[in-house]
Order: C-alpha cells, then sequence, then structure tokens
C-alpha cells in the first residue's frame, strides 16, 4: 500500500497546459506510481520472470513497458493511446498504419470465444491478435528504443440493447502465437476487475472515503487496518462463490469459526443449518446488524469490538481518534 499526497506533483497541469505531455518527464507525474508498484511487487514475489502485471487503461504507459522489459517480467494492460508503429515497407505515404490501431485493424480475426457476462447471460466474441513493432513517444524516442509488443482485440459480436459492447484492447509482452493463447490473456485480464471489488469492500463496507481523522498518521494507520479487514472478506467471499460448498475450515480459522457458532448459538432461531463455508459467509454479512443491537458503539472517539476466540470473550479496543460517532 502506497500513500501520497498531490502536492508532490504541484505544478505538474499547468506544465502540460504549455509543454507536449509525452515530454514531461515520468518521474514528475501521478502516474509514476504505476512504475513503482511493478518494481514493489518484484521485490515482495523476488522472481520477476512469475510475475504478469495486469492493468487497465491507467496503466498504458510507455515507460512502464520499457521497465517491465529490464527487468525481465511481464504485463498485461488494456490499451487507451494509439501509439506510434513502425510504418510496413508497402505502406502509402498518407497511409495510416503508422498507429497501432490501424495495424491491428487490418489483422485478420483469429476465432470466436463464447463468454459468461453474468450468470444468466453469455455472449460471443471475436478476437484477433498482432505483434507491432511499437514506437516510444516522439518527444521520448532519444531515451527509450521501440519494442515489439503483441496486441490483442476482443470485440463483442451482437450486445444487447442498452448496453456498451464489450471492446477490450490489450497490449502484452507475453508470447501470444494462437487463440487458445488469446483466451488465456482474456481470461487474466478478466480477473482484473477483482481489484475493483476488493475497493469496493474498503469503500462501501469499511467505508474508507467516510473516515475524518485529524492527522495523515492517523488517517494511513486506518487505512491499514481496514486494507487487511477488506482483503480478508474479500478472499472469504471469492472462496465461497467458487466452492460454497467447501468445508469452513477451508478458509476460516478455528476461532473465527467457533466464534460464528456462538453467535449463531445465542439468536432465537439459529441459522446455521449446514457446515459449509457459503453458510459461516452469510453469518458474517449478518454480523453488522447482529453487533449493532447487541453492543452499540459509545460514543466518542473509542470503538470497542467485541469477539470471542477459542471460547473466550476478548475486547479488543481501537483508538482511531475521529471526533464522529463511529459504528
Amino acid at each position: 500500500m502506497k500513500f501520497w499526497t498531490r502536492t508532490k506533483f504541484k505544478g505538474t497541469l499547468a506544465l502540460k497546459r504549455h509543454i507536449n505531455p509525452t515530454r514531461v518527464p515520468i518521474e514528475t507525474k501521478e502516474s509514476y506510481r504505476w512504475l513503482e508498484n511493478l518494481r514493489q511487487s518484484i521485490a515482495l514475489v523476488g522472481t520477476p520472470e512469475r510475475c504478469v502485471h495486469v492493468g487497465d487503461r491507467e496503466s498504458d504507459i510507455y515507460e512502464l513497458y520499457c521497465t517491465a522489459q529490464d527487468l525481465g517480467t511481464s504485463f498485461l494492460v488494456r490499451v487507451q493511446t494509439n501509439r506510434l508503429a513502425e510504418r510496413p515497407a508497402d505502406a502509402a505515404p498518407h497511409d495510416p498504419a503508422h498507429r497501432i490501431f490501424a495495424q491491428l485493424a487490418a489483422a485478420p480475426w483469429a476465432g470466436r470465444y463464447r463468454i459468461k457476462v453474468d450468470q444468466d447471460e453469455t455472449t460471443w466474441l471475436q478476437v484477433k491478435f498482432a505483434a507491432i513493432n511499437t514506437l516510444p513517444p516522439v518527444g521520448k524516442q532519444k531515451r527509450y528504443s521501440p519494442q515489439v509488443l503483441t496486441y490483442i482485440h476482443a470485440l463483442e459480436e451482437n450486445p444487447p440493447p442498452g448496453r456498451e459492447p464489450i471492446d477490450w484492447k490489450l497490449v502484452t509482452n507475453l508470447p501470444v502465437e494462437d487463440l487458445s493463447s488469446v483466451i488465456e490473456k482474456l481470461g487474466w485480464y478478466a480477473l482484473r476487475w477483482k481489484a475493483e471489488v476488493f475497493h469496493k469492500v474498503m469503500k462501501s463496507g469499511c467505508r474508507a472515503e467516510d473516515a475524518r481523522l485529524e492527522t495523515a498518521e492517523r488517517l494511513a494507520k486506518f487505512l491499514a487496518l481496514i486494507a487487511v479487514v477488506s482483503w480478508r472478506i474479500f478472499f472469504v467471499t471469492m472462496s465461497a462463490r467458487a466452492e460454497p460448498d467447501a468445508v469452513p475450515d477451508s478458509v476460516l480459522t478455528f476461532a473465527e469459526i467457533a466464534a460464528l457458532d456462538r453467535i449463531d448459538a445465542s439468536r432465537m432461531r439459529p441459522r446455521l443449518q449446514r457446515p459449509t463455508l457459503a453458510a459461516y459467509l452469510l453469518q458474517i454479512a449478518m454480523l453488522g446488524s447482529y453487533l449493532a443491537r447487541k453492543h452499540d458503539p459509545p460514543p466518542g472517539n473509542m470503538v470497542v469490538w467485541r469477539g470471542m476466540t477459542r471460547l473466550h470473550d476478548i475486547t479488543f479496543g481501537i483508538s482511531i481518534g475521529s471526533s464522529r460517532r463511529c459504528g
């Protein structure tokens, strides 16, 4: 997790008004954090060749691609910029083939692939791919070298009315040789949406954006705490979706299971009918309303969370320094 303030990048926007944004050094832009994330992820894993860095259109940064190549790691990013490309030898002088979108459009469709949009809807995608010699931005061609990257295009054939068609353009430095390789990369990119689910847990579930703390240090500690809580909730939720009938101790600890059992036993009508992971996830989801009735938080700056672990009552007091009543 990285914390930063926009004052660090003060003046960058004004600079872009007078200078071509492609000539502004990446080190002075907010987007430099994506390069830092790439390096820090590799440092944590320790083996760059095992990493595939998946990003949305905000990560479509030429410097990131060069950094990944230098570090010997891989990336899969959704394309936003119609970058310069090496012009084919047979292209006419005014042919727009010096752009990657034009060269990708000229590539033949490799096949079709059926995907599941949601529980009740499936759709067909046309897919294609092409290896294109991509050039750096004009203002940075002295600093960065051209790269041969593979571009993938997935386009929905017959989108239903009222919904934008699925239209993905991806770029990667991984080998893509056939339709199965394309489908594999599309599946990897689809997993990126889970990052949005995690942030939804932080913002909607833990209400991270509602925090009103007096110092940056307190805010950082609070966000670090709820990041762990959010990841845990996210992990249990995704596990229960994948294997709803799994035994609870495949994900939950003995202490967590014991606490949920005791809470359920104290209800007038116990709800745990089956000892499955999905059933225990439902109990976790209902804890908010249950604990609100059982233990109203005191006013002021102290929030008291009462939990039961190893069949003993333990009280956790967390001072978060807020002038608002926290639930």
